[in-house]
């Protein structure tokens, strides 16, 4: 709230207020891609390792496109190709996850990141047509604020706003993960997205799954297979496709 109230005194924006719609727009992105996302994505994380989750999830950029086609926009050759890549290698390690795991709610778990992968793809391809007039702090800072209203309200539904029951170690983690792992990485990946522009910040977004995998691999103890790394392979490969392409 404060990092948005700071920007929005900015001279530069201070002619260019937002309107009802905007706020409505970006009200939705920041509950879309921040709240129902990672809501649908710990429910995923449930069923599914830590490595196959963050591979799903990074199959955004092929909703992003496929939300392009809402503009107009045709669907080159290279896309062609890389979506079914893309997808083939999603299947591969999800084959190789079953040959590990007997979990029967794999699919179910696969179905929830496959959902918050495309929620985030919806608000990257919002927040790409708005970020270059409303800013990135002010655009980050209201769907974050947004985002946390869901929350709160969701919380005081299901819980009861019943906040001060647990250890204190789970109140540090928290802390950690909502400026470590949230907070400054949104602003973060917002400024490249408008600095870089979309297509070359999922390029140097491809190392997630990798590193996931890794560190899964070496701290939770996640068995990888060989279906499961070429299943990455394909996944990493058709989605540099399509980032990668020419406009």
């Amino acid at each position: 709230l404060f990092v948005g109230w700071f920007s929005n005194r900015n001279s530069k924006y201070k002619n260019n207020p937002l309107t009802k719609i905007d706020w409505a727009k970006i009200f939705f992105l920041g509950i879309a891609g921040y709240y129902l996302a990672s809501l649908f994505d710990f429910l995923g994380l449930q069923y599914l390792t830590a490595g196959l989750e963050r591979l799903i999830l990074f199959t955004y950029p092929t909703f992003v496109v496929l939300l392009s086609l809402i503009n107009g926009q045709k669907i080159s050759k290279t896309i062609f190709i890389a979506l079914p890549i893309t997808y083939l290698g999603i299947a591969i390690a999800f084959w190789g996850s079953i040959s590990f795991d007997n979990n029967t709610n794999l699919f179910l778990g696969a179905s929830f990141i496959f959902l918050a992968a495309f929620l985030f793809a919806l608000y990257i391809f919002g927040s790409g047509t708005m970020l270059k007039r409303v800013g990135t702090l002010r655009f980050t800072s209201i769907a974050m604020s947004a985002a946390a209203i869901a929350i709160i309200t969701h919380h005081a539904v299901v819980h009861q706003l019943q906040l001060f029951h647990f250890q204190k170690e789970v109140y540090y983690l928290s802390l950690l993960m909502a400026i470590i792992a949230t907070a400054l990485p949104s602003f973060l990946v917002a400024e490249g997205i408008r600095i870089i522009g979309a297509n070359r910040a999922a390029v140097i977004g491809s190392i997630g799954p990798i590193s996931t995998i890794v560190l899964a691999y070496f701290f939770l103890g996640e068995s990888f297979g060989s279906l499961e790394i070429l299943g990455t392979i394909l996944v990493i490969s058709g989605v540099l496709l399509i980032s990668l392409r020419k406009k």
